[in-house]
Formats: structure tokens, sequence, C-alpha cells
């Protein structure tokens, strides 16, 4: 089986770059306004790396012709926190996350952003931060995207939802092994950081997808476009521990626990779509521009 994927149009410039939430190097938003219209913009806030310092925006173009600003965020990172010998190295990071959050809501104005219409999202372990502010302060999201993630830092649930997986250290501050056979010691700490731990019934809506389904497929095809417009198509094997690490059975595993706790959560991968909404773009489209919103 092969996976045809391709890749986001580059974003433009944004209108206000390397903008600090904080006073560390890594705490920085870029921010994209749409060029049409007055405003006050919706906004969609995308989580970058939290193992190495990273921050991007998805493809603005299927943001701004809603009138939808975007907003790319970089966190201090799990080498960060290890550096500094942080006892809960997740804290950098999720710490992070709420503060940026607030951040934005509370200079929207300046920004000509809605502060009671903010999406968050991420890809892979960028998501991990968007769902923790989801279900920690609900009060402050419209909506929570995530991407082909992983949505726990619980050792235990990983391998129960996706059996062999291993993934998160050093978010607890040992390797995966260790976390394992100390999950009981640690388990406070992963009940106050880990997104599935803190789910309940007014969490903010989430939207999980993945574009590989329960099969591993064997091959991904690329498709890279460049400056000039042409195509060109890269096809690379797909190894077992990636496709572990970004299955849908982590979202699957995550959405039981959501409906349990009465939390709207979808899924959607391929033969598994979702009603009502075509995929996860659709989904923060639909959710930032509904005539209703949170207060």
């Amino acid at each position: 089986m092969v996976l045809t994927m391709a890749h986001a149009a580059e974003p433009p410039k944004p209108m206000h770059a390397d903008v600090p939430y904080g006073a560390h190097p890594h705490q920085l938003i870029d921010i994209h306004v749409p060029p049409k219209g007055e405003g006050p913009f919706p906004a969609l806030l995308w989580f970058g790396g939290i193992w190495k310092a990273s921050k991007h925006a998805v493809d603005v173009n299927r943001f701004f012709p809603h009138g939808i600003a975007v907003i790319a965020v970089e966190v201090r990172t799990m080498g960060d926190a290890t550096a500094d010998k942080a006892p809960e190295p997740i804290s950098y990071v999720l710490e992070d996350a709420m503060s940026a959050v607030k951040f934005v809501v509370e200079n929207a104005e300046k920004w000509k952003l809605d502060p009671k219409r903010i999406a968050l999202g991420g890809g892979s372990q960028g998501a991990l931060p968007a769902l923790y502010v989801g279900c920690k302060a609900p009060e402050l999201v419209t909506c929570i995207a995530a991407y082909r993630c992983q949505p726990t830092i619980d050792p235990k649930r990983m391998q129960e939802w996706v059996p062999g997986v291993e993934w998160g250290a050093p978010a607890l501050g040992c390797n995966f092994e260790e976390s394992l056979k100390r999950r009981d010691e640690l388990l406070p700490v992963i009940k106050k950081w880990s997104p599935d731990w803190l789910l309940h019934k007014n969490a903010t809506p989430m939207y999980f997808e993945n574009e590989w389904g329960m099969t591993k497929p064997d091959y991904i095809v690329e498709t890279k476009v460049d400056g000039s417009g042409k195509k060109t198509e890269v096809r690379t094997p797909l190894t077992q521990n990636n496709y572990d690490v970004h299955s849908p059975a982590w979202a699957v595993g995550f959405q039981k626990l959501a409906l349990a706790a009465g939390a709207t959560c979808y899924v959607k991968y391929p033969e598994h779509p979702t009603e009502g909404y075509d995929d996860i773009w659709n989904f923060i489209v639909k959710q930032l521009t509904a005539k209703t919103s949170k207060p």
C-alpha cells in the first residue's frame, strides 16, 4: 500500500515576526493577519516542536479567505528543561503553551484579533500543548486540532493503545523504560500534565486527523513543488517505528476517554470520516466562524 501526501504551500512572511511572550529566546510567536478585512479576526495558534525549538505556520491560504489569522508558536523544549535539570521537563512546554495563549488573548486588540475566537493546533508532538490547554483552560479556546499526534505522556496508556511503542522521554525526567517501571510513582506528575488525565465534560471540542489508517502503508509518496511550480514525487519507505508513533490508534484511545468524560472529540483517518466536518481544517474554520462562539 502506498500513501500519497502533498506539501503545504510556503507561508508568506508574518506581519509580526518573533514577537516574544516571555524572556527565554524560545518563547516567540509569528503572527499572520489576513490582508483583507478590518477584523477582529479569529485566530489559529499552531504549536511547533517540543523536542527541538521550532515554529511554523500552517498554510495560511486555508484560513485567510475565511478571515482567520494564523499564529506560529515556539515554546521552550524538553532539551531546555533537561539542561536546566527541571524535575518535570514537560512543564516547560506546557506552561509556555498556556502563557502563549494568554499573551495572545491579552494583546488581541493590538493585532486586530478576536480574543473570544481562538483555536489551537499542532502536528505530531506539537498537538500535545494544544490539547493540554484545551483540557486545562477551555475558557480560553474555541476548538483544538490535532494532526497525526501523541495525546498522552502516560507510558502505560501509550502501550495499551499502540503495543510496543516508546515515546515521550524525557518528559517525565527519565527514559521510557524507566518511566514505565516507575509509572505508579510518576502518576501524580502524569495526571498533572497529560491531556488524557485532564479530560472533563467542559473540555474544548477536539478534532484528530491522521492520513494513515489502522494498517501501516509500505511507502509514502510526497509531492514537492519548487519555485517554478514543477512537481516532483519522492517515494520513501514508512518504518514501523514512524507508523507506531503516528498511528491513529492514539487518537482512538484518547477519544474513548474523552467521550466517557462527556467531552466532544472527533477522530478522522482513511475510511473513517467524521459527520459534519470534512477534515481538520474544515473543523477549525467552521468552529471559528460559527455565529456563536465560546464566551
